[in-house]
């Protein structure tokens, strides 16, 4: 097959129309393929039939397209093959620097086909001929990025929701399998789940940036980690101040779950607290209410963002369920409801893991003014925080005091 020919041609090489060399489309189409096969890795490991197909048709009609642009006239119907066939490649997750990479390839050679009986008496329209060629490939380059890129929009859209929908559905003790069909997400039988704590980001507060934007930003950066570092398998239902994320079990060895809460922190660029706790799918509802309980228990005794397990604040969040042993707890801190900062110093130097040079600093207050005020409240209380026994009834009674 060949491609006619406008009669009137303003570019033209040795005296013949600058396309000609571009004319036999179907034959020079196989040839580039043929090179794609070669050349460009992932053309390669394309089904046989793809590669005759779809990949030899739009090869053939973008050479048709150069062709029509070289000879001064423009075919808007190609230029609309080519993005319905980007849609294609971004539905079958073609990667998008293969197709750049194939149709730069494709460009070369048939530049050095146009170029290759040229004289010096060609030289203006050889210059004539190299911008349409770069108007073509701006085109072509543009049209294919928008459309795969808004195709990739709708399907991870699709994808995105329909995970959703497994997650609510998991979190809501109901069955999933026909969910787990629709999103291509296979159930796993136990699960690490995590309730998360994403505090504001200092741009949110800031009166020249929009709080909305800024808080969304943060989130697509976590939701970006989650899934670099956890894989498609993950699931998770968040919002801009944190939500549950569940984790199929294996997915991550114990170096992965560990460096995961300071990825997901250095994402949002605050530190991010987690709570985690490992069940069976069926029991999924129950681990979720048990972990964002112990998330919010952490959140009342402040402690420093980070990863934290159920087993490591089991005895704690025992003492958070009401009864009498809660309120006798909280009550043994009443001496320092007048001395504030006693009760400030307290949180804050458990909180730190008893470490007195954190404390003062972030206090702003020396070492030995944190000694005075432990000695000072170990004389009002009768428990001394220097001591295990004291340490482990004031730390009791910080829980306990926060759910007065």
């Amino acid at each position: 097959m060949s491609v006619d020919t406008d009669p009137q041609q303003s570019l033209t090489i040795s005296g013949m129309p600058m396309s000609s060399p571009l004319k036999d489309v179907r034959a020079l189409s196989r040839q580039m393929v043929g090179h794609f096969v070669a050349h460009v890795a992932p053309c390669g490991t394309m089904p046989r039939g793809t590669i005759a197909g779809d990949v030899t048709t739009i090869t053939r009609v973008c050479l048709e397209f150069a062709v029509s642009m070289l000879d001064g006239r423009d075919l808007p119907e190609k230029v609309r093959r080519v993005e319905a066939a980007a849609e294609g490649w971004a539905r079958e997750g073609v990667p998008i620097d293969t197709i750049h990479h194939s149709l730069s390839e494709g460009f070369k050679i048939g530049l050095e086909l146009v170029v290759s009986k040229a004289t010096a008496q060609d030289y203006d329209n050889l210059l004539g001929g190299v911008r349409v060629f770069m108007e073509i490939i701006e085109t072509l380059t543009a049209r294919v990025s928008r459309a795969y890129v808004r195709e990739l929009r709708a399907v991870a859209g699709e994808h995105h929701t329909a995970a959703q929908t497994l997650t609510s559905a998991l979190l809501g003790g109901h069955s999933t399998s026909t969910m787990a069909q629709e999103c291509g997400i296979a159930v796993a039988e136990r699960y690490l789940v995590l309730a998360l704590a994403i505090p504001g980001h200092p741009g949110e507060s800031d009166p020249r940036l929009d709080a909305t934007v800024v808080a969304r930003r943060k989130l697509r950066r976590v939701q970006a980690e989650l899934a670099v570092w956890c894989g498609e398998s993950v699931l998770s239902l968040l919002s801009t101040d944190g939500g549950t994320v569940l984790l199929p079990e294996g997915a991550l060895d114990d170096a992965g779950i560990e460096e995961l809460v300071p990825r997901l922190s250095r994402a949002a660029q605050v530190g991010v607290t987690a709570c985690l706790v490992e069940a069976p799918t069926a029991a999924i509802p129950h681990a979720a209410d048990q972990a964002h309980e112990l998330l919010d228990m952490v959140q009342r005794i402040e402690v420093v963002p980070g990863l934290y397990r159920f087993d490591e604040f089991a005895l704690e969040y025992q003492l958070t369920r009401p009864g009498p042993g809660r309120d006798s707890l909280g009550a043994l801190l009443s001496p320092l409801d007048e001395y504030p900062e006693l009760l400030e110093t307290l949180q804050r130097h458990i909180a730190n893991n008893l470490n007195r040079q954190r404390t003062a600093r972030m206090m702003h207050i020396h070492t030995n003014t944190v000694d005075y005020r432990l000695r000072r409240i170990a004389n009002l209380t009768g428990f001394d925080p220097a001591k295990a026994s004291g340490l482990w009834y004031l730390r009791s009674a910080l829980v306990a005091r926060t759910y007065r």
